[in-house]
């Protein structure tokens, strides 16, 4: 699958599957890790484990196996690693805590109070 499809089926999915406030950050510049950063929020711990658990057997019916997911047990920020794509679901008050759009995108700031 093709980055940018790649990307497209996951934010489609986090729509699907009711997650908040979903941002695409393209840190191809910024990261060699990665070329894209997905954020969205959950509305509860079981909301955002159940977000990355059906997003995870999604992209495996897809055929894209995720790299590995991480923070599942606590489920306040889920990460999952699908390569190219790099998905973090997390709670509202952790999303607003650590705040990774201010640290990957300059221009979060002026974005943030339009």
């Amino acid at each position: 699958m093709q980055v940018e499809q790649l990307k497209n089926v996951v934010v489609e999915q986090l729509e699907d599957l009711k997650a908040k406030e979903i941002s695409v950050l393209d840190v191809t510049g910024l990261s060699t890790v990665t070329d894209y950063m997905v954020v969205a929020s959950g509305t509860s711990n079981r909301h955002v484990k159940s977000v990355a658990h059906n997003l995870v057997s999604e992209m495996k019916d897809q055929g894209v196996q995720p790299l590995g997911v991480e923070g599942d047990d606590v489920a306040e920020w889920v990460l999952v690693d699908l390569g190219d794509v790099v998905v973090h679901i997390m709670l509202a008050q952790t999303r607003d805590f650590y705040q990774l759009e201010k640290l990957w995108d300059p221009n979060w700031k002026e974005a943030r109070s339009q």
